[in-house]
């Protein structure tokens, strides 16, 4: 389907589709449906009208988009707040909208986060020198985009846990 060769009717009932169909999947930005409609070849009018008449409907909001995308991304990718803004930006979200929304993200749930992330990683690492177990999990935690101090201190903590608990596993077994 060309989009040229569509009357302006025509164009714009499968310009609502094309968008019916991306946000069928997920919600979308507004400049998400903007590329996608653009890459399908519809001209600019044809898109910001499409984008305002969505807009109008409430079916495309830019905040309550990056507000959802932010708790799914902190919870189930482990994401941090850094990393959360710089991936709404990708996505053509204002970067205002952007850091509102993850100002969700507390220090308090973000260090929680990180400490889990940690401890479910330190799992698989049990024959790993300290120092590797280290740098692998200072770089697991930095492209998740967490501040080098946090993950320092969150990482320093659960080894020194996990030491603590191995410690007392080795001492319950030569009981």
């Amino acid at each position: 389907m060309n989009p040229d060769e569509l009357s302006p009717d025509e164009a714009r009932k499968a310009a609502k589709e094309v968008c019916f169909d991306l946000l069928a999947v997920r919600p979308r930005s507004k400049d998400e449906l903007r590329q996608a409609l653009r890459r399908k070849g519809f001209d600019e009018e044809t898109r910001e009208t499409m984008l305002a008449k969505l807009d109008h409907a409430g079916l495309v909001d830019d905040t309550a988009f990056a507000e959802s995308w932010v708790r799914s991304r902190h919870a189930h990718q482990g994401l941090a707040r850094r990393a959360l803004v710089a991936e709404l930006r990708r996505k053509g979200v204002d970067g205002e909208v952007a850091a509102q929304a993850a100002e969700e993200v507390d220090h308090d749930s973000e260090e929680q986060r990180a400490r889990e992330l940690v401890r479910k990683r330190l799992r698989s690492m049990s024959n790993v020198e300290e120092q590797t177990a280290i740098r692998r999990l200072l770089g697991m935690l930095g492209r998740k985009g967490y501040p080098q101090g946090l993950a320092y201190t969150v990482i320093r903590d659960e080894l020194r846990i996990a030491g603590a608990e191995a410690t007392m596993l080795d001492d319950a077994q030569a009981d």
